[in-house]
């Protein structure tokens, strides 16, 4: 009797997981796509430098408050323009090296980098439409 109530119950509970929404593709979603962590010094030449694509690099720290706000949003408005441009982050305190060489001395600072040259850079929190801005001048749109 006991297991009779057990089975009524579960399943009487909607469906989860990725049965829970059918036709919806598997997979990453498109920030995912258009952002990495940058794991090392090659990788950041690989990914970065030597991109195809315009680059937008996040120097972040897990504790930087401005830069959890920052992060999302910037991650958000890079996946809107649907490939155009890439977003590496970069972890000041793993990649001290890289926050070095490109002379980052606060937490956010961003780059935009087009064909392994700095093209603009901003340090602090923009609002949507700044970042807008931003990106459509690195993309050239």
């Amino acid at each position: 009797m006991a297991q009779r109530l057990v089975l009524q119950r579960l399943l009487s509970l909607p469906p989860r997981g990725p049965l829970a929404a059918p036709g919806r593709a598997f997979g990453t979603s498109a920030n995912r796509r258009s952002t990495f962590n940058v794991q090392d010094g090659s990788d950041f030449q690989d990914r970065v430098v030597n991109s195809s694509k315009p680059v937008v690099v996040d120097f972040h720290a897990q504790w930087c408050g401005p830069c959890k706000i920052l992060g999302p949003r910037l991650e958000k408005m890079v996946a809107k323009q649907e490939g155009k441009v890439v977003m590496a982050k970069v972890d000041i305190d793993d990649h001290t090296d890289l926050a070095i060489e490109y002379e980052v001395s606060a937490v956010p600072t961003v780059l935009a980098m087009k064909n392994g040259d700095v093209v603009d850079k901003f340090v602090g929190i923009k609002d949507e439409d700044q970042l807008e801005a931003f990106l459509k001048k690195l993309i050239g749109a």
